[in-house]
Protein backbone atom coordinates (compact mmCIF):
# COMPACT_ATOMS: atom_id res chain seq x y z
CA UNK A 1 0.00 0.00 0.00
CA UNK A 2 1.42 3.42 -0.98
CA UNK A 3 1.15 6.12 1.69
CA UNK A 4 1.40 9.81 0.88
CA UNK A 5 3.74 11.45 3.38
CA UNK A 6 3.98 15.19 3.78
CA UNK A 7 7.24 16.69 2.59
CA UNK A 8 6.80 19.28 5.35
CA UNK A 9 8.09 16.81 7.97
CA UNK A 10 11.69 17.98 8.52
CA UNK A 11 12.79 15.07 10.75
CA UNK A 12 13.76 12.43 8.21
CA UNK A 13 13.68 9.54 10.70
CA UNK A 14 10.09 10.46 11.62
CA UNK A 15 9.19 10.84 7.95
CA UNK A 16 10.62 7.40 7.11
CA UNK A 17 8.80 5.76 10.03
CA UNK A 18 5.54 7.43 8.91
CA UNK A 19 6.09 5.86 5.46
CA UNK A 20 6.53 2.42 7.04
CA UNK A 21 10.32 2.32 6.60
CA UNK A 22 12.91 1.65 9.29
CA UNK A 23 15.09 4.77 9.56
CA UNK A 24 18.51 3.21 9.09
CA UNK A 25 21.57 5.46 9.03
CA UNK A 26 21.87 5.06 5.26
CA UNK A 27 18.18 5.72 4.56
CA UNK A 28 18.21 8.86 6.72
CA UNK A 29 21.38 10.10 5.01
CA UNK A 30 19.90 9.50 1.56
CA UNK A 31 16.58 11.12 2.56
CA UNK A 32 18.40 14.19 3.85
CA UNK A 33 20.39 14.66 0.64
CA UNK A 34 17.33 13.91 -1.50
CA UNK A 35 14.63 15.97 0.23
CA UNK A 36 16.39 18.93 1.86
CA UNK A 37 16.55 21.01 -1.32
CA UNK A 38 12.87 20.93 -2.28
CA UNK A 39 11.36 19.32 -5.36
CA UNK A 40 13.81 17.85 -7.84
CA UNK A 41 14.58 14.99 -10.19
CA UNK A 42 17.52 12.67 -9.56
CA UNK A 43 19.04 9.55 -11.02
CA UNK A 44 20.50 6.87 -8.77
CA UNK A 45 23.97 7.68 -10.11
CA UNK A 46 23.52 11.40 -9.49
CA UNK A 47 22.30 10.85 -5.94
CA UNK A 48 25.17 8.43 -5.30
CA UNK A 49 27.67 11.11 -6.39
CA UNK A 50 26.00 13.68 -4.10
CA UNK A 51 26.12 11.33 -1.11
CA UNK A 52 29.76 10.43 -1.81
CA UNK A 53 30.57 14.14 -1.53
CA UNK A 54 29.30 14.03 2.08
CA UNK A 55 30.83 12.01 4.90
CA UNK A 56 28.44 9.07 4.28
CA UNK A 57 29.57 5.89 2.58
CA UNK A 58 26.78 4.28 0.59
CA UNK A 59 27.11 1.86 -2.31
CA UNK A 60 25.38 2.48 -5.63
CA UNK A 61 23.36 -0.72 -5.06
CA UNK A 62 22.11 0.70 -1.74
CA UNK A 63 21.11 3.94 -3.47
CA UNK A 64 19.13 1.99 -6.10
CA UNK A 65 17.46 -0.17 -3.45
CA UNK A 66 16.62 2.83 -1.26
CA UNK A 67 15.18 4.86 -4.14
CA UNK A 68 12.95 1.91 -5.02
CA UNK A 69 11.89 1.55 -1.37
CA UNK A 70 11.12 5.28 -1.19
CA UNK A 71 9.10 4.99 -4.41
CA UNK A 72 7.15 1.98 -3.10
CA UNK A 73 6.47 3.83 0.19
CA UNK A 74 5.03 6.84 -1.66
CA UNK A 75 7.90 9.23 -0.97
CA UNK A 76 9.03 9.48 -4.60
CA UNK A 77 7.67 9.03 -8.09
CA UNK A 78 9.67 7.20 -10.74
CA UNK A 79 9.74 8.73 -14.22
CA UNK A 80 10.98 6.27 -16.85
CA UNK A 81 12.29 8.19 -19.87
CA UNK A 82 13.75 5.17 -21.70
CA UNK A 83 14.29 1.48 -20.98
CA UNK A 84 16.77 1.33 -18.12
CA UNK A 85 16.80 5.12 -17.66
CA UNK A 86 14.77 6.43 -14.72
CA UNK A 87 14.60 9.63 -12.75
CA UNK A 88 13.12 9.89 -9.28
CA UNK A 89 10.88 12.86 -8.62
CA UNK A 90 10.35 14.29 -5.13
CA UNK A 91 7.28 16.23 -6.32
CA UNK A 92 4.36 13.92 -5.57
CA UNK A 93 1.65 16.27 -6.88
CA UNK A 94 -0.02 15.42 -10.19
CA UNK A 95 2.09 16.97 -12.95
CA UNK A 96 3.82 16.12 -16.21
CA UNK A 97 7.34 16.52 -17.60
CA UNK A 98 9.40 17.99 -20.36
CA UNK A 99 12.44 15.78 -21.01
CA UNK A 100 15.31 17.61 -22.67
CA UNK A 101 16.89 14.72 -24.54
CA UNK A 102 20.12 16.52 -25.39
CA UNK A 103 20.81 17.40 -21.73
CA UNK A 104 19.09 14.56 -19.88
CA UNK A 105 17.02 17.05 -17.85
CA UNK A 106 13.44 16.79 -16.60
CA UNK A 107 11.28 19.85 -15.99
CA UNK A 108 7.82 19.85 -14.43
CA UNK A 109 4.74 21.40 -15.95
CA UNK A 110 1.22 21.49 -14.49
CA UNK A 111 -1.21 18.73 -15.39
CA UNK A 112 -3.88 21.28 -16.32
CA UNK A 113 -1.78 22.25 -19.36
CA UNK A 114 -2.56 18.90 -21.06
CA UNK A 115 -5.82 17.32 -22.13
CA UNK A 116 -5.77 13.63 -22.96
CA UNK A 117 -8.76 12.48 -24.97
CA UNK A 118 -9.78 9.14 -26.40
CA UNK A 119 -8.12 6.84 -23.89
CA UNK A 120 -9.07 3.23 -24.52
CA UNK A 121 -11.08 1.32 -21.96
CA UNK A 122 -8.71 -0.33 -19.47
CA UNK A 123 -8.52 -4.13 -19.52
CA UNK A 124 -11.22 -5.98 -17.60
CA UNK A 125 -10.63 -5.99 -13.87
CA UNK A 126 -8.45 -2.84 -13.93
CA UNK A 127 -9.07 0.87 -13.55
CA UNK A 128 -7.13 3.90 -14.69
CA UNK A 129 -4.69 5.03 -12.02
CA UNK A 130 -3.15 8.09 -13.69
CA UNK A 131 -1.81 9.32 -16.99
CA UNK A 132 1.81 10.46 -17.19
CA UNK A 133 2.88 12.66 -20.07
CA UNK A 134 6.53 13.15 -21.03
CA UNK A 135 7.08 15.73 -23.75
CA UNK A 136 10.48 15.17 -25.33
CA UNK A 137 12.36 18.22 -26.59
CA UNK A 138 15.86 18.96 -27.93
CA UNK A 139 18.01 22.06 -27.73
Amino acid sequence: MVRMISSAIPDFAVRLRAAGLRPTRQRVALARVLFEGGDRHVTAEGLHAEVKATSHRVSLATVYNTLNQFRDAGLLREVVVAPGRSYFDTNMSHHHHFFIETDGELHDFPSDKVTVAGLPTPPKGTKLSRVDVIVRVRR
